[in-house]
């Protein structure tokens, strides 16, 4: 047995070790906190970021942020970790998430980095995982009439006390270990334990995925939650809903089902090769998985600053590298135009930058909330997105919880005013949205956080894949144009499904 399979058997029966060991138990009957030491190695290596994803998917609740090239233009940081510590999982018909949620998170704490020896940003250790979308339903009284047909829990993060950290800008490894009581290994054994899977990661080869065939996704051979009609109806309902004055825009949703037969990961691979997102996301919940491409910020916290980066407004980008570039670029340039012009998704983003102002509001100093950063177009490597920044300083004493409370979901994918318009949306919408459109990400011990906006994501379970997709509905929306919208926003991610699914059966 070579010394690489030895180090992950010792990962993984340490680990093991750990989860056994009366710490969690102390904390829980004491309520007293742990304190966690950070200890890191920085290396330079060449990078083989799939194959690196690739090793961390064999691990048990394994979690992985980035590992693509959108993160060197946002983002800066891709995280791979597995095994965790401890997972909390808050599920539907229970109660008070957030008094439990809050228990979870005070568990850990991080001892002072005196030596300042990591880069700011980064991750230093903590929790990853999700929140679903009716995770609102606990923020506000909101009727539950949707379907519940998946049956995911509301929560699940998981506590990695280890974790391989890639900076896209420096092009070097970070190895990040936190050394706490109770530990069975030392905190050179983890790292150790970690440079050895980076040294397994640079020997594998992730084959270059299937391109995707756009025309040949066949929508009769997947289900959707709605019937064309019953949706172009629904469109008239909300225009109604907006003609009355209720509400200013509602984001409306269908999903649709196909079956998938493939690993996880390997649609992973192909979603960061084809479709590179700066807020990408891979996690393993043991009985299902995660695969989010998504290009949204939800909200980021470091040093009691919080940002959110609502996005309305969105064209594709061609890529303009070998033949045809010249007609690329001029596509590219209509393109881009076009999104800067447009005086709909300008008025839909205006009035999504008010809400959230409303919404950082309750949780920031007065005085301290700004849109830092008016209507922009950013150019990603595949599309390109209206998105604006709206920032605050937290009062003293917030919690993540305050902050979830305050905040969530997110407005660019409910409407205006929110809480109206997430009681239309259940109202609507057959099925409950679950990860769609909550938030994946990292809340970490030390006070930051960041979250996506779950869109362009995937949920695989059973040997079905669910990918859901929607768009602003405003008093001058056309039903039939609203309904081609999603039809071209879940054709790419069934384009995607499909070739992963064709690739696994020819094997």
């Amino acid at each position: 047995m070579t010394k690489v399979q030895n180090s992950k058997k010792d990962y993984s029966a340490a680990l093991t070790m750990m989860n056994e060991t009366s710490t969690t138990k102390t904390v829980a009957a004491t309520g007293r906190r742990i304190a966690c030491r950070l200890h890191c190695r920085n290396i330079r290596a060449s990078s083989n970021l799939p194959g690196l994803s690739e090793i961390f998917a064999r691990l048990e609740s394994a979690s992985i942020l980035g590992g693509n090239s959108a993160m060197s233009e946002a983002g800066r940081f891709s995280y791979w970790a597995a095994q965790p510590r401890e997972i909390f999982e808050f599920g539907p018909g229970q109660n008070d998430p957030f008094g439990k949620l809050q228990t979870a998170l005070a568990k850990y704490e991080l001892e002072a980095d005196r030596r300042g020896s990591l880069p700011k940003g980064l991750f230093r250790g903590g929790w990853i995982g999700y929140f679903s979308y009716e995770l609102g339903r606990y923020i506000e009284r909101l009727s539950a009439t949707t379907v519940d047909d998946i049956g995911l829990p509301l929560i699940r993060l998981c506590f990695y006390d280890r974790f391989i950290a890639y900076d896209h800008l420096e092009g070097s490894f970070w190895l990040i270990a936190l050394q706490m009581a109770g530990d069975v290994e030392q905190p050179d054994e983890k790292l150790a334990a970690l440079e050895d899977l980076l040294a397994e990661s640079q020997s594998i080869c992730v084959p270059q995925p299937v391109p995707a065939d756009l025309e040949g996704v066949d929508f009769s051979r997947i289900h959707s939650n709605m019937s064309k009609d019953r949706y172009l109806r629904t469109i008239e309902r909300i225009k109604r809903y907006i003609y009355d004055g209720e509400v200013y825009q509602i984001n409306f949703s269908q999903r649709f089902e196909c079956d998938y037969d493939a690993r996880g990961i390997e649609l992973y691979h192909w979603q960061n090769h084809y479709n590179p997102s700066p807020h990408a996301a891979y996690i393993d919940g043991g009985g299902f998985h995660i695969v989010s491409a998504s290009p949204e910020m939800f909200i980021t916290i470091a040093d009691s600053v919080i940002q959110t980066k609502p996005i309305k407004g969105t064209r594709p980008r061609l890529d303009e590298a070998g033949e045809g570039s010249n007609r690329a670029k001029n596509i590219n340039a209509e393109n881009f135009g076009e999104l800067l012009a447009s005086e709909k998704e300008q008025a839909e983003l205006n009035m999504i930058i008010d809400l959230e102002r409303n919404d950082v509001a309750k949780i920031c100093l007065p005085g301290t909330r700004s849109v830092v950063q008016p209507r922009t177009i950013e150019t990603y490597p595949t599309v390109f997105h209206a998105v604006a920044t709206v920032a605050g300083r937290l009062r003293k004493g917030t919690i993540f919880c305050d902050v979830l409370k305050g905040m969530f979901p997110g407005g660019s994918i409910t409407g205006a005013p929110k809480i109206r318009s997430m009681e239309i949306i259940d109202e609507t919408e057959p099925t409950a949205r679950g990860i769609y459109t909550g938030s994946i990400g990292f809340i970490g011990i030390d006070g930051s956080v960041c979250l996506n906006i779950a869109i362009r994501t995937i949920i695989i379970k059973d040997r079905k894949a669910y990918a859901q997709a929607g768009g602003g509905i405003v008093a001058d929306s056309d039903p039939e144009a609203e309904w081609q919208e999603t039809i071209v926003k879940a054709r790419a991610l069934l384009a995607g499904i499909n070739s992963v699914q064709r690739a696994a059966e020819s094997v």
